[in-house]
């Protein structure tokens, strides 16, 4: 029972997984593959830099070059995915897991994918994008309008002391303080009321 919650995170995200893996379209080992971000738009597109891929099931081929092109409109400080590769019956017969650090925008880096175990001959391939990391100025969500405060709305952060017993304890807004009550620890939040 206890470890039912992270079950249920397991299987919530690999919904999410499953779900950009199916919206990843196909395309032929001489085409750019394309992999989303979370709001669906493209983010990274990828070529093939290796061209013979002749594996089979005795002798699989285990590492493919590529190269990993910033598509988005925000510098990525980390990006990695999955290289999946289709038979001409469109049946998977091999992935291989991609990593580039630093991405800029429109720049593109060369990586491989190491631990690549291709059973076939392919005739279609498609990449997926499990890591999309921005920096921290950057937003990878839609702009936000932000409405200026005025002087009179701005509001100083305002310190308070608990006494408790004649002993006082320094305590600010939405921070919790933690104090030894008798022999158990108490932790107190001052907030403001609704």
């Amino acid at each position: 029972m206890r470890h039912l919650p992270l079950i249920a995170i397991f299987i919530f995200c690999g919904m999410f997984t499953a779900a950009a893996q199916q919206s990843e379209p196909r395309v032929a080992l001489s085409e750019a593959a394309t992999a989303s971000d979370t709001r669906g738009a493209t983010a990274i597109e990828a070529r093939l830099v290796t061209q013979v891929l002749n594996g089979a099931e005795d002798s699989p081929v285990t590492n493919v070059k590529l190269t990993v092109k910033n598509v988005s409109g925000v510098f990525y400080t980390y990006v990695s995915g999955w290289a999946t590769f289709y038979d001409s019956a469109g049946v998977r017969c091999g992935e291989g897991l991609f990593k580039v650090d630093a991405l800029a925008m429109n720049e593109s880096a060369a990586t491989d994918t190491p631990g690549l175990r291709l059973r076939c001959s392919p005739a279609t391939w498609r990449i997926v994008a499990t890591n999309l990391l921005t920096r921290a100025a950057d937003v990878a969500k839609p702009a936000e309008t932000v409405t200026p405060i005025s002087e009179t709305e701005r509001t100083p952060p305002m310190n308070f002391i608990i006494s408790i017993n004649g002993e006082e304890h320094p305590i600010q807004l939405k921070n919790p303080i933690t104090l030894q009550i008798g022999n158990r620890e108490q932790r107190i939040v001052l907030r403001s009321a609704p």
